[in-house]
């Protein structure tokens, strides 16, 4: 079986501490990559690839939406799923356009996290 590896973007410790729970308990993930803007998020991209991104919205230095935009514009990981998790409800259409896999509000309720990460994982 495969090594998952995932990054969780989020300048908000305590919910990096909630979402690495729930990632553990969905289990499938061998390794969980933590960054707390979209800046130290490509740094960590360009040093280690991954499977999946968890993106927060609203974050200092570098936010998900220019994270977005970084992202597609680097060919090598522009193919990396991100699931937007964020309470900025309104952001949803801008990040999806931006190419974001999927959208969830926050707080993250743990089976829709479970049911998003089956989708993008049977998908890649």
């Amino acid at each position: 079986m495969k090594e998952l590896k995932v990054l969780m973007i989020d300048d908000d410790l305590i919910n990096l501490k909630l979402l690495e729970v729930m990632i553990k308990k969905y289990g499938k993930f061998t390794t969980i990559l933590q960054a707390k803007n979209g800046l130290d998020g490509l740094a960590v991209l360009e040093a280690e690839p991954v499977d999946l991104v968890l993106l927060d919205i609203v974050m200092p230095v570098m936010n998900g939406l220019e994270f977005l935009d970084n992202l597609h514009s680097r060919e090598h990981i522009a193919h990396i799923p991100v699931i937007v998790l964020t309470t900025d409800e309104t952001a949803k259409r801008e990040a999806l356009n931006k190419g974001a896999y999927d959208f969830m509000t926050k707080p993250i309720d743990y089976s829709d996290l479970q049911r998003k990460l089956d989708d993008v994982m049977n998908r890649t």
